[in-house]
C-alpha cells in the first residue's frame, strides 16, 4: 500500500490489490467502461485518480447488496466461454 492509504486514500494500483483484479480494470470500472457494474468512484488529483478507502468499502457493499442470492446463467452452449 501507498503512503497515501495513511490519508484513507488509495491509489488504482492499491484498489486492484484490495480487489484482487488487474489495474486496468479498475481504471476501466471508474471510468464507467463495465458493462452490468456500478463505477467506482474516485476523485482526481492532476492525472491521478484516487480512491477513498470508506467510498470503496461502501461501494464494495453496495454491490454485495444488489447481488445477494444473484447466480451468473450457466451458458447454454458446453464450453462456449474456453478458449483453443
Amino acid at each position: 500500500m501507498s503512503a497515501l492509504s495513511d490519508l484513507g486514500l488509495l491509489t488504482l494500483a492499491d484498489v486492484a490489490s484490495l480487489l484482487h483484479c488487474s489495474k486496468a480494470h479498475v481504471c476501466k470500472a471508474v471510468a464507467r467502461q463495465v458493462r452490468g457494474c456500478p463505477p467506482i468512484p474516485a476523485v482526481s488529483l492532476g492525472r491521478r485518480k484516487l480512491v477513498r478507502r470508506d467510498t470503496l468499502l461502501s461501494w464494495i457493499e453496495a454491490n454485495e447488496r444488489t447481488s445477494h442470492g444473484a447466480t451468473i446463467p450457466a451458458s447454454p452452449v458446453r464450453g462456449a466461454g474456453k478458449r483453443a
